[in-house]
């Protein structure tokens, strides 16, 4: 199989929000179709779309009711099918989300696992006995409350580790999973180029009787077992030409290679979740950058050995890291991007970032969309809080500051309708419209960052090396394949530091390839400005 991904830098969609072919408001696939060749210009290989699946949308998608119907508020499948050849005819993949931890309750699936205890679907979700005052053992969902909802009808609870209305599949079905695994080779011969999956690490669960101590999700977070379905799935995967990329909470850096490598390796890449570290008191957290690139850092030489890294910064569960690790200038957004994006690994671009988007200025309750959200905010007032106190600290981190629309012109562009969520006012400084006309963009920045990339072998397979690994405010590494060395540093901080390079980085002749100032300077004692980002290759 080939390994094109390695070479690839994807594109994340949140289609709701990316662009609005039929005026309703709400984003779709013709949408997304319309905008392939901004897609192309910028440079990308290939989208990733967020859930698009026929659901109520309690969980914006990833509760799903039927996996191989398209939402009608996205459009049909025949709409998708002509998205895919017009992408393939770019020379653009596409991968789908694959959301098998669980189901929506309105699929009928689980409709017919209420009914009785004897029903042959009951047994593909998990049930136990329950009272309505005592659930099976004390877990804890990741939305809040208990992973239990108890059913009257037949006195068991089901479980589920989000909303009460995703219920969990029992992966020890093996007649659940065949019908899952009957449904990803559907997708696969439907030409789809591969999946993102959901939540993959959370199949398996320890018996009901397990005792938590530190931890409370690890009774359900890469639990011993799971190598068993993982392998099922490696094996239908690598009988196509695709990529997999899984979101894999409890997989650590150690193990990781395990889930990775190219030999035995479940996976082609994993969403790794540390690196999101935050400081700072509630309401007021900032990224916390020694923290970041530690963890970014050591997933690199984790992953050297035999495994593959996905690289990202934004995603649809994040707020903009322009905000919450830069300034919100064209310096910042650069900067960010310069440090992760010739990391070894592929990298991801969410929608806008490109545009270095910013946090919404969230002023009422009545703009928060996200489930989690608007319960952190109800659970802020019952404990005493000021509604104004209550907004403040559930929107400084709320996911839904990534899920505002995109910005196509000075007006949005977006829709010639009411957005299903309010446009970001900063739309007239930040666009796609503006963005393209001008030289030093961030837009334009990306585009020559992804060109570099695949121009030197050595941003691709080159082996990582962290520099002045102590400097609370620069992330400097070097990547190096044989005779092949370039010098990647970021000052990721508003102020100027001064920092004392490497004799061989110095004393050799570079090249300075790239920077998002237009008057760089190199020497062994350098200064850089706020939010300045260089990449250096020794001259061969």
């Amino acid at each position: 199989m080939s390994k094109w991904w390695k070479n690839a830098v994807g594109y994340q969609i949140y289609p709701r929000s990316f662009m609005d072919s039929n005026d309703d408001g709400i984003g779709d696939l013709k949408g997304i179709q319309e905008k392939l060749p901004y897609l192309k210009e910028l440079g990308i290989d290939f989208i990733w779309l967020n859930p698009i699946y026929q659901s109520p949308n309690v969980d914006n998608g990833y509760d799903i009711s039927d996996y191989q119907a398209i939402n009608p508020e996205f459009g049909t499948l025949e709409d998708l099918k002509e998205l895919l050849i017009a992408a393939h005819k770019l020379g653009i993949r596409l991968i789908m989300d694959l959301v098998v931890n669980h189901t929506s309750d309105q699929h009928p699936w689980f409709i017919e696992s209420k009914k009785s205890k004897d029903n042959p679907y009951r047994d593909y979700y998990l049930w136990a006995d329950a009272t309505p005052e005592k659930m099976p053992n004390n877990w804890q969902s990741f939305f809040g409350g208990s992973t239990w909802t108890y059913d009257a009808n037949t006195k068991q609870a089901y479980f589920h580790v989000f909303a009460k209305e995703q219920p969990d599949l029992n992966w020890k079905n093996p007649a659940m999973r065949e019908e899952i695994y009957q449904m990803i080779r559907w997708w696969l011969d439907f030409g789809i180029d591969g999946f993102r999956l959901d939540a993959i690490s959370h199949i398996q669960k320890e018996p009901w009787d397990f005792k938590i101590t530190d931890n409370p999700w690890a009774p359900f977070m890469n639990v011993a077992g799971i190598e068993t379905y993982m392998a099922e799935l490696r094996d239908i995967f690598r009988s196509y030409d695709i990529m997999t990329v899984g979101e894999a909470s409890g997989v650590n850096s150690k193990t990781a290679p395990f889930w990775t490598n190219e030999e035995s390796g479940y996976i082609d890449m994993i969403f790794e979740l540390e690196h999101q570290v935050r400081t700072g008191e509630p309401g007021f957290e900032l990224g916390d950058l020694m923290g970041f690139k530690k963890v970014m850092s050591r997933w690199q030489k984790d992953m050297q050995p035999m495994g593959w890294n996905a690289l990202y910064t934004d995603n649809h569960d994040n707020p903009r890291s322009n905000s919450t690790f830069g300034n919100e200038t064209r310096e910042s957004a650069t900067a960010l991007a310069t440090a992760y994006m010739l990391l070894r690994g592929t990298p991801f671009i969410y929608q806008g970032q490109e545009l270095g988007m910013t946090n919404f200025p969230f002023e009422s309750i009545e703009e928060v969309n996200a489930a989690d959200s608007l319960a952190a905010y109800h659970a802020w007032l019952e404990k005493g809080l000021s509604p104004e106190e209550a907004l403040r600290l559930t929107t400084h981190w709320t996911r839904d500051h990534s899920r505002t629309p995109m910005h196509w012109t000075d007006f949005g562009g977006f829709s010639t309708n009411l957005p299903w969520m309010k446009i970001n006012p900063n739309t007239d400084k930040i666009n796609v419209a503006l963005q393209q006309a001008d030289p030093f963009s961030p837009f334009n920045y990306y585009k020559k960052l992804i060109t570099l990339r695949r121009s030197f072998p050595v941003f691709i397979d080159g082996s990582y090396h962290i520099e002045l690994a102590k400097h609370p405010k620069v992330w400097a590494y070097t990547r190096k394949l044989k005779s092949e060395e370039a010098y990647i540093i970021t000052n990721l901080s508003d102020q100027p530091q001064t920092v004392t390079l490497p004799n061989r980085w110095v004393n050799a002749p570079v090249t300075i390839l790239l920077a998002n100032y237009q008057d760089p300077s190199w020497g062994k004692t350098t200064t850089l400005r706020p939010f300045e980002a260089m990449v250096v290759k020794k001259d061969a």
